[in-house]
């Protein structure tokens, strides 16, 4: 049951981590497509909204391609500081943050969509900037959807399997998340490991999901 103790401990961090980072990325990217008409902005969000619909096990090979040891990054990380990425608890928050990023892209883009421009536009007209009209104007109009798809964003990344097996492995101790842990205990015939590892999820993920509900019930209710 420590072994149980300790997956569940590694999946909070690497889901933890991985959802921060697509805070920053993911709400960065909601509001500039949002908000700027780019060249090519249909192919931009196609590609940004890939993960979402790719395998995890092609994920996983084209993070290899980047981070592996012969990799443009993880090459340069390990000539130049001696770092190895792969089979890293920072891999796995790689490929959690990879797999769950358009969660938080797509929500943050529709949030922002949603705040009226003429009240972006009159903030403007008193002196504030375009940092300012953000953090005063459009993130607090915005925030309920931001906070969902982080929610979801990180229900994703503690359920991430393939891509994270392919990149950081099943390590005990180290690598090993609660999904890769159930998968293991299975394989062992450890029914009673299984079944506390899957409670657990199940619990997190369904509060997940009530959480989301309660943030945006004209959603809810209009799809009901």
């Amino acid at each position: 049951m420590d072994t149980a103790w300790t997956a569940l401990a590694l999946t909070l961090k690497v889901a933890g981590w991985a959802t921060a980072l697509n805070l920053l990325l993911g709400v960065g990217l909601g509001w500039l497509m949002a908000h700027r008409r780019l060249p090519g902005r249909d192919l931009i969000d196609a590609v940004l909204t890939l993960p979402m619909v790719m395998p995890p096990t092609v994920l996983g090979y084209y993070l290899l391609v980047v981070i592996g040891s012969q990799g443009a990054l993880g090459g340069w990380l390990l000539q130049q500081f001696g770092l190895r990425l792969v089979f890293t608890w920072q891999a796995a928050v790689l490929a959690a943050a990879v797999v769950s990023f358009p969660l938080v892209f797509k929500a943050a883009r529709a949030a922002f969509e949603t705040v009226e421009p003429q009240l972006e536009d009159a903030a403007r007209s008193l002196g504030l900037g375009e940092w300012a009209v953000f953090l005063r104007v459009s993130l607090p109009l915005a925030w309920r959807g931001i906070l969902a798809g982080l929610l979801l964003a990180f229900a994703r990344a503690m359920g991430e399997f393939g891509a994270t097996l392919m990149v950081a492995g099943s390590i005990v101790g180290k690598t090993q998340t609660l999904s890769m842990a159930v998968y293991e205990a299975v394989q062992a015939g450890q029914d009673a490991t299984a079944d506390f590892l899957v409670a657990v999820t199940s619990v997190v993920c369904l509060a997940v999901l009530l959480s989301v509900g309660r943030l945006l019930p004209g959603r809810v209710a209009a799809r009901g």
